[in-house]
């Protein structure tokens, strides 16, 4: 009968037969127990309550990360790691998508402080759209190349933009292209696609864009629908200043039918006394190209006044043709200036008055003040004011000094069309995020607050899903907006008592508070409330769609 093996085996007195099997027997057992353990996760966030970004219930477990990847969502992780926040009494989430955003003054400054967008990070967003409102350049390429190469602080989504191809063949006029015009502003959308843009945006409702008919937005839309981008829109018309609310709903449902691709509705809403309460008709419209089979979304922000400048809200549209100095001319007409003042009139009153406008350019001597503050001031008329207002921004910018004062809040919603527009399951949650709105800074938090703490319109799942999966699924974005293993590590982790705003009209610029810790690809960008100086984002360009060279 052999001896049996026991640590005796490695006695120098030993037969070699038996030391050797003595060894054998231990390198066996310890790479049995090295392939049994886990490799550790780079970050464990443990026990808190996890909403997946789907519409399936929520669970308290473990969500850990390696790299740049989530490698395990559950109810108890199976490796250690190499650190481990406690989420226990937290949220945790995929970061905030948001669809429709202003951010490029952070995202392109000078100073990578700036960079890090933590006017985004603070309310848990990790994914940016910019380009929106036809404002998106179509030289995507060297777009992308230069801020990957600066650096950001959260994920990039780039539109080409319809008003930057227009104006960049046909300046400010309010002319129809010609055949060859209209070829070049296809070519450049194409090549804004080819270079990895997600689709096409239009603002119809602004100057020079909105000269352009249905049939020439088609016509370029076209080029990035068959590389298989969305169209997504600022409308021609909110209110009642051109072809209306409701026509322009229409019209939205055209372009994107005839130009076969799916259509997005930015920041949508019903603005103005004289469209309040046509929430409902807008939604059976957009029901109806649902249900014959079109593709049709919406983004919403959760403020009751929107975002502009006085010469987009007041100015008719004629009156612009041609920039500022065309402008600055018609306004120096008796004349024409007389018809400018009867129409502004007529606009202001859409808006709800000079005391519903907000004056919200920030180091101004009416900063904070509405236009009817400013007009009493000055002891004129409030269409004079806001000329005055108008005149300075042009004359500032012609000089090389501070210009754009003319941006303002306009108090135009009515609650009863935000909050049913906020129930409907193809909306999902967007800022407009734009300077001197607290929209910027407080969207998301606010949201949370007034619409699921306070007032519950919708429900904590559907604020997170409408933040999250459903916004990823509407762009295809790549692995993003879910908690789910091999997916991209954007994670948020949220004290639900403490997530709000801090933000208002009056101070448009406070940071957020609330979320613990958030991750962009992995990387720590926000630690207790603080940006950590990490620059993880990435522009996220689609592939190389068919129909490219």
């Amino acid at each position: 009968m052999a001896p049996a093996l026991s640590p005796a085996a490695l006695s120098p007195d030993a037969p070699r037969p038996l030391r050797r099997a003595w060894c054998l027997l231990v390198t066996t057992a310890g790479l049995m127990v090295a392939a049994a353990a886990p490799k550790p996760a780079d970050v464990l966030i443990r026990g808190g309550t996890i909403h997946d970004g789907s519409t399936g219930k929520a669970f308290v477990g473990d969500v850990a990360i390696s790299g740049d990847r989530i490698v395990y969502v559950g109810k108890r992780a199976p490796m250690p790691a190499l650190r481990t926040i406690d989420a226990r009494g937290l949220l945790v989430t995929p970061g905030f998508i948001d669809p429709h955003t202003h951010a490029d003054g952070f995202l392109r400054a000078p100073d990578a402080a700036t960079r890090t967008n933590a006017a985004w990070l603070n309310q848990g967003v990790t994914t940016v759209m910019i380009g929106v409102d036809g404002g998106g350049t179509p030289d995507v390429g060297d777009d992308a190349r230069a801020l990957t190469t600066a650096g950001v602080g959260t994920n990039i989504v780039p539109f080409v933009g319809f008003g930057a191809v227009r104006q960049r063949v046909l300046g400010q006029a309010a002319r129809a292209p010609d055949a060859a015009e209209l070829a070049r502003m296809q070519t450049l959308v194409a090549k804004g696609m080819c270079e990895g843009a997600t689709g096409l945006s239009t603002g119809l409702f602004y100057a020079p864009q909105s000269f352009a008919k249905t049939g020439e937005v088609i016509s370029v839309a076209r080029e990035a629908a068959k590389r298989g981008g969305i169209y997504d829109t600022h409308q021609r018309d909110e209110s009642s200043y051109s072809i209306g609310l409701l026509e322009s709903i229409r019209e939205v449902l055209t372009i994107g039918r005839d130009a076969g691709m799916p259509v997005h509705f930015a920041h949508i809403k019903a603005l103005g006394v004289d469209v309040h309460g046509q929430a409902q008709a807008v939604i059976t419209l957009i029901d109806a190209a649902r249900a014959a089979g079109q593709e049709v979304t919406a983004d919403q922000y959760p403020w009751l006044a929107s975002g502009s400048s006085l010469d987009a809200a007041l100015l008719p549209r004629w009156a612009v043709d041609g920039g500022d100095s065309a402008l600055l001319k018609r306004l120096d007409d008796p004349a024409t200036l007389a018809r400018i003042r009867d129409e502004m009139a007529e606009n202001m009153r859409r808006r709800g008055g000079a005391a519903s406008l907000l004056l919200i350019a920030q180091g101004f001597e009416w900063t904070g003040k509405t236009l009817a503050d400013m007009a009493r001031l000055w002891a004129i008329d409030p269409r004079d004011a806001a000329l005055r207002i108008i005149r300075d921004s042009i004359t500032g910018r012609e000089a090389g000094r501070q210009g754009r004062g003319t941006s303002v809040a306009s108090f135009n919603m009515a609650q009863a069309d935000v909050d049913l527009f906020m129930r409907q399951p193809w909306v999902v949650t967007s800022s407009d995020g734009s300077d001197g709105h607290p929209r910027m800074f407080a969207t998301f938090p606010e949201k949370y607050v007034r619409y699921v703490k306070d007032r519950p319109v919708i429900s904590l799942g559907d604020f997170i899903h409408g933040s999250t999966g459903r916004s990823a699924d509407i762009y295809r974005l790549d692995r993003r907006g879910y908690l789910r293993p091999g997916y991209f590590a954007d994670v948020a982790v949220i004290d639900p008592a403490r997530f709000a705003p801090r933000a208002d009209y009056v101070h448009p610029r406070e940071l957020s508070v609330g979320v613990a810790q958030l991750y962009v690809n992995g990387t720590l960008a926000l630690a207790d409330g603080k940006a950590t100086g990490a620059l993880p984002g990435r522009v996220l360009l689609r592939p190389t769609p068919a129909h490219c060279s």
